[in-house]
């Protein structure tokens, strides 16, 4: 029997950060006794007391509040006392992907993967069966605009956002599968593209029903080639069972045609840029494959508004959009800022925050082609997360990677506190400020004068 059901009492440590908070909050839905623990207060801890669990800031072997079962966040180091008295007291311990594991026991699994974008494509995958009138459960790293928040129970599927941070996919056996892309990222835990590309190819070994994949990616084209099974190729190329074309953009929409077989889609969207476009479709094919209307695609298609802090317009600062953006590898950033350009924003000024110690050091080279198509770069300093530090890199790793390639409007600001200044002086030289990354390079917004929300 699964420990993790209705009634049963459950300690989550680090339930602040984005997956772990979902959990907590379908946990909770499930109808079981839970409470949480991290290290600092936020408004994320706020919102989870509202959902009815006990949150405690800090962590002691108090917090444990006589748990049965303990689950804890990748981030969380192994000496944590919770942790060391959870152990002691012979409590189950599970960690997320043997959580993920035990729900996927329960019922099907419907995920959504890729080293980007599949927050937005599971958001996008919850509208569209729930215009299917389906009362799935849905457990992803951002509230879904529109539906609710980032963690729900219910009676259908689990749509899931299929994570490789950490391996935590490794013990998953997915029904259905969405391959979005396949990019170098988490290489502190695999250590190379190519184990990374291992890890991705068993995941879509193991899935039972169908896989749909983005073959324009290379990294998914790469996978979907090592793979011992058939996959359902999405494209603009020649060679695929869903073929996109017709592709409109405007500043703040989408439109597209999806078609395979018999099957012939118009989608629009409300929301703009190429990758939203390839995100939309792997997530129509996936659905038409699973037996879901067209009808359903189209209206949940239509009804998605967008994700939290993805190409998110935060408001106008005397004429010059200021978006937010998780953007935070290579690929995303060049995503983001092509999605800008093919908006009509012609003067773009990228504001990034690296993040992560370990992520900046091994892809500072391939930053530097991130930012073509932006006019000018402003880089921050890096938001480590917690990483240590020993070698003092800072963000100018990068800011001499961009230089290095011919991009001389760069500069490095070290301080966010410092931001504001500096942007005042570009502001009458853009037409968009983008801030990137996946800190809180956006907290600068709210001390930009006169930014109308």
């Amino acid at each position: 029997m699964s420990e993790l059901r209705a009634g049963s009492r459950i300690h989550v440590v680090g339930v602040g950060g984005a997956g772990m908070s979902g959990l907590a909050r379908l946990l909770v839905d499930m109808g079981a006794v839970v409470s949480g623990s991290d290290a600092v207060d936020s408004p994320t801890l706020q919102e989870l007391r509202g959902a009815g669990v006990v949150v405690s800031v800090g962590h002691d072997a108090e917090h444990l509040n006589g748990a049965e079962v303990v689950l804890w966040s990748p981030a969380v180091r192994d000496d944590n006392v919770e942790l060391a008295a959870a152990r002691d007291r012979a409590c189950t311990m599970l960690s997320r992907a043997q959580a993920l594991a035990q729900l996927g026991e329960s019922r099907r699994i419907i995920g959504l993967t890729g080293t980007h974008g599949k927050t937005t494509a599971t958001s996008m995958m919850v509208h569209v069966m729930r215009a299917a009138g389906a009362d799935d459960a849905w457990l992803l790293g951002a509230e879904v605009t529109g539906a609710g928040p980032n963690g729900r129970w219910g009676s259908g599927d689990l749509l899931l956002e299929v994570d490789e941070s950490y391996g935590t996919f490794a013990l998953l056996r997915p029904y259905a599968l969405g391959l979005l892309n396949v990019e170098a990222d988490h290489l502190d835990h695999y250590g190379s593209l190519r184990v990374l590309d291992v890890a991705f190819t068993e995941l879509v070994d193991r899935v039972s029903g169908p896989v749909v994949v983005w073959s324009d990616d290379d990294g998914a084209a790469r996978v979907s080639d090592r793979a011992a099974r058939d996959v359902v190729r999405v494209g603009t190329g020649e060679r695929v069972d869903w073929a996109v074309a017709d592709v409109t953009l405007s500043r703040r929409s989408a439109s597209f045609s999806l078609r395979g077989g018999a099957v012939d889609l118009q989608i629009a969207l409300r929301v703009t840029g190429a990758h939203n476009v390839a995100n939309a479709a792997v997530v129509g094919a996936l659905a038409i494959e699973l037996g879901v209307s067209s009808a359903a695609v189209l209206a949940g298609l239509a009804a998605f508004e967008g994700a939290p802090r993805r190409f998110q317009l935060l408001g106008s600062w005397d004429g010059v959009d200021v978006y937010e953006d998780y953007a935070h590898l290579p690929g995303e950033i060049a995503a983001t800022l092509a999605a800008t350009r093919a908006a009509g924003y012609e003067r773009v000024i990228a504001v990034f925050q690296p993040h992560r110690v370990t992520r900046t050091t091994a892809l500072a080279d391939a930053f530097a082609s991130a930012f073509d198509e932006a006019s000018r770069v402003v880089v921050t300093d890096i938001y480590t997360a917690g990483e240590p530090n020993p070698d003092g890199v800072t963000g100018e790793l990068v800011v001499d990677a961009v230089r290095a390639r011919g991009l001389t409007a760069v500069s490095y600001c070290a301080s966010l506190a410092d931001l504001p200044e500096e942007l005042s002086t570009l502001r009458d030289q853009s037409d968009a400020i983008l801030l990137l990354g996946a800190g809180d390079v956006a907290s600068i917004a709210a001390r930009l004068d006169g930014v109308l929300h």
